[in-house]
């Protein structure tokens, strides 16, 4: 990588090798420092002084202010921009050449001979092949995202000639070819899925693993975690290095989160890559040619598994075999939060509560930043914070919960149990001569536990009740990445030392926010193992998925912003993570109220919804209750939040799909539709689960938008039960309180009454709302207690809901229990009518006029009865006893 001469500076880290970074002056007091932008490059360079002496947290605070304000200049933006990260170039004149001189086959696969390196391919399951090359003798690598090395057992039919290797299963077929290394891909037809570029091919150059494969020009590629830009990253150049990238811009390449995996769509189907390495990755993405991309990884080992489709829907549910799947989450995470970094003392967040339940705008949980600790040590609760025992019981009052912040860093301090007991019992990463390595966070000089140990991850869950103590229920990690103060890039530096000095800070970078996750959750369920724990965090890698939802850092109050929360939650969740959000309104800079309106209006339609704002580093920050920019707002937050949890049946049964198969609850739309080409680069539309499309409004000033109706479907507005054709582009009026939402045509959407939060009532009722498409709909519901583990063991419901039409006038519903497992309080079911609804005895097609409707059940269907006629709309609701599986309602009009 080329740096520009001014940026050189020279630098070292305590006790520990020199390292090469750019340059951003920074001042504490009474201390000048030189800090960087850019991550470190492997080549040495002359040390650059940091600080003699410990950082206070005040001194801490100056600091990364300082870099922060920095951040936000343009000249700042600009250097990184060009500057982007450690990337070490590949050397294509460099390539390896490897010939296989032996086969042999081994149970699940073959393993191949080339000299000093052999290569494993290996059938994890039919449609999923694991290939391996490594140095001959070394160990097997182990991976901490894979939890299944074997889906299921595997019949392989063989054959090899001269110059290829061919094993086929009833799912794929893979041919290998032995005079140069490389391997084809087929599916059951014989055709060609994926190949590699036997021009390059893969191997080892200068200790970087690589792969090329071949690409045709039509080919799209969706996924790699966190991504900033567009939803299709083909033509992209992508890095995959956590980075604390405050106030990232609307097209940064690095920012918290890296996911190696990817899902590339053809013309005759799709197929999934996960490359399982740690380092710091490169991604070009046809970038340089339109004929082959490639991956490579600065060190580690080269593994991945291709993932067979032909659906993208297989390739999800494949790789989340693979790496786990997220749990059931508590119900009151999918409600709505608050939250705001400056709510101190801690009255202010009871206020803040009390003001969402004066104004009826639902809330389930305020988080608490760091201002609830002393002096921003972890673990700990400050005296100005005030007594959090009686806080607490304010909000349980309320039915409100808490969430707390929580960092890896800790505070270098004599007399701070958390620096003795790391300090005595050796649980810090290191400098490469055995000392601690002490970098800087909030609270000043501070120390990294080294989460990659068994031992250190128990010791940080056995804190937990420090918190939980206190009535936290939800943990919000931050920093994770890991985040330093005065480390090169904002991080560690690459030397730094894990698991007992044999791991270094360039393998365990990409996962130290795995582990902290992974030690965090289980610290929640020593607690209460009975209960779902709730964890969200700055940071993930593959398989995080297991333990916790994402959000997207430290985004922007602009329009940009808002855009790019579309693009990057839908190719998170096609990369395994379906519970995902940002902070809404932005969290550093000032909203405004058409900002903050569309911004709710899209944050209703998030996995995980939070509004958070700064107002410590920035005190004259407009703040972002939902009542702070005028009643106009205060009514659109009031609308859309109340819908968000009118739909939570419905929203529940989509996470309950993604247990079961990874589907995403915020799917792009090319997920369902990836045989209509219109989609595939359509970054401001999704699918709320797999029946309501929603397509936000996020360019300023606008009173409508374009949205386009996927094909082979009818789409059914929202708001006014309007019908439209799919495979067509309309224009949608949509003033400030009107967002773009469309339902499928045939299809049930499951809804319950406004509750000002989850536990509020009892669910005794639920509404299916029929959406008829050629006279037909159905749909599902699941149900379970909300709160606890039961539903792993069975402890659960679902139904299957199917609406019928004929042409002489009735309406026949059936009901069916798929799964019993729960004792269900539902006593009464709503089945809204709408749209084109028959006349009993007239014409097929004709609409009913709802004033005049009555209802003619058939004797089976005691109970049975109309409870709401809506002229307006254009709906009839007809309540069921849950008890009535199977009616047939009869309606008569003029």
């Amino acid at each position: 990588m080329n740096t520009p001469d001014n940026q050189s500076i020279t630098s070292t880290k305590r006790g520990g090798a020199p390292f090469a970074r750019g340059r951003l002056s920074l001042l504490t007091a009474g201390v000048a420092l030189a800090c960087t932008l850019t991550v470190p490059m492997f080549a040495s360079a002359e040390p650059v002084p940091t600080p003699d002496k410990d950082l206070s947290a005040q001194q801490a605070q100056k600091l990364e202010k300082e870099r922060r304000a920095q951040l936000a200049a343009d000249d700042a933006k600009a250097q990184r921009a060009t500057n982007p990260g450690e990337e070490v170039p590949l050397d294509k004149s460099n390539l390896q050449n490897l010939k296989v001189t032996k086969t042999t086959a081994t149970s699940d696969g073959v393993k191949l001979e080339m000299g000093s390196f052999v290569g494993l391919v290996r059938f994890v399951s039919a449609d999923v092949v694991k290939v391996t090359l490594q140095a001959a003798g070394q160990p097997a690598y182990q991976s901490v995202a894979v939890v299944k090395n074997r889906i299921n057992k595997v019949s392989i039919k063989r054959s090899k000639s001269r110059s290829t290797y061919t094993m086929k299963t009833k799912g794929v077929t893979v041919r290998i070819s032995l005079s140069k290394f490389g391997v084809t891909m087929l599916d059951k037809k014989g055709n060609v899925i994926n190949a590699d570029d036997s021009r390059f091919g893969s191997g080892y150059e200068d200790g970087k693993p690589y792969v090329f494969k071949k690409t045709d020009k039509s080919e799209a590629f969706y996924g790699f975690g966190e991504q900033t830009k567009g939803l299709n990253k083909r033509g992209d150049s992508i890095g995959m290095w956590n980075t604390d990238h405050y106030a990232y811009e609307a097209d940064a390449k690095y920012i918290y989160t890296s996911i190696p995996f990817f899902t590339g769509l053809k013309s005759n189907g799709a197929y999934g890559i996960f490359f399982d390495n740690t380092h710091h990755s490169m991604w070009e993405m046809a970038s340089e040619s339109p004929d082959y991309y490639y991956f490579y990884a600065n060190g580690g080992e080269l593994n991945y598994y291709f993932i067979n489709g032909p659906k993208m829907g297989d390739v999800l549910d494949r790789y989340t075999q693979l790496t786990g799947r997220y749990q059931q989450p508590p119900e009151w995470s999918l409600g709505w939060e608050q939250s705001h970094w400056g709510y101190s003392p801690g009255s202010k967040i009871v206020d803040v509560a009390k003001g969402y339940r004066e104004r009826k705008i639902p809330l389930d949980a305020m988080n608490m930043d760091i201002d609830y600790m002393d002096g921003w040590r972890v673990f700990t609760w400050g005296k100005n914070w005030g007594d959090q025992n009686k806080i607490d019981d304010q909000l349980e009052s309320m039915g409100v919960k808490t969430i707390a912040i929580n960092d890896p860093g800790v505070k270098k301090e004599s007399g701070y149990w958390m620096s003795d007991e790391g300090t005595a019992k050796g649980y810090w990463a290191t400098n490469p001569d055995g000392s601690n390595y002490e970098g800087a966070v909030w609270p000043g000089t501070a120390y990294f536990p080294d989460f990659s140990r068994a031992d250190v991850r128990e010791w940080w869950a056995n804190q937990m009740p420090k918190l939980t103590d206190k009535g936290v229920d939800g943990i919000w990690l931050d920093m994770n990445e890991p985040a330093d103060f005065i480390g090169p890039n904002h991080t560690l530096p690459l030397e730094v030392e894990f698991s007992n000095g044999t791991k270094q800070h360039t393998e365990v970078h990409n996962i130290y926010g795995f582990w902290n996750t992974v030690a965090t959750y289980e610290g929640l369920k020593k607690v209460k193992p009975n209960e779902r724990a709730f964890v969200f965090s700055r940071d993930m890698y593959a398989g995080s998925q297991r333990y916790a939802a994402l959000w997207s850092g430290d985004n922007v109050s602009n329009w940009d912003h808002l855009a790019l929360t579309l693009p990057l939650n839908m190719n998170v969740g096609l990369s395994g993570v379906p519970h995902v959000g940002n902070d809404i309104g932005g969290f550093v800079g000032d909203t405004t109220p058409e900002l903050f309106a569309r911004w709710i209006e899209s944050g209703s339609f998030a996995p995980f919804a939070r509004v958070h704002y700064d107002n410590n580093f920035q005190p004259d920050q407009q703040c972002q209750e939902p009542w702070c920019l005028g009643s106009e707002v205060e009514d659109i937050a009031r609308k859309y939040v109340s819908l968000r949890y009118s739909l939570l049946p419905y929203t529940n049964t989509a996470f309950h799909n993604s247990t079961r198969d990874g589907r995403p609850v915020q799917q792009a739309l090319v997920y369902q539709f990836q045989n209509d080409p219109a989609v595939r680069n359509i970054s401001d539309q999704f699918m709320w689960g797999d029946s309501i499309m929603v397509a936000p409004v996020v360019t300023k000033g606008a009173t409508s938008r374009q949205v386009y109706l996927p094909t082979g479907k009818d789409w059914i507005d929202w708001w006014t039960g309007e019908k439209h054709a799919g495979g067509q582009t309309i224009t949608k009026d949509a003033p400030l309180d009107v967002m773009p939402i469309y339902v499928a045509a045939g299809s049930v959407i499951p809804t319950r009454e406004v509750q000002q939060h989850t536990g509020q009532n009892d669910f005794t009722n639920v509404a299916f709302n029929v959406f008829l498409g050629n006279g037909k709909a159905t749909g599902t519901l699941y149900e379970d207690d909300g709160k606890t583990e039961a539903y792993k063991k069975g402890g659960y419901n679902t139904y299957r809901i199917n609406v019928s039409t004929t042409a002489n006038g009735s309406v026949s519903l059936s009901t069916k229990k798929t799964h019993a497992g729960y004792s269900s309080k539902l006593k009464t079911y709503d089945v809204v009518l709408r749209g084109d609804l028959p006349v009993f005895g007239g014409a097929a097609g004709a609409k009913v006029n709802p004033s005049e409707a009555s209802i003619n059940a058939d004797a089976s269907s005691k109970g049975v009865k109309i409870t709401k006629v809506d002229a307006k709309k254009g709906t009839v609701t007809v309540r069921v006893p849950i008890s009535a599986a199977n009616v047939t309602i009869a309606f008569e009009g003029k």
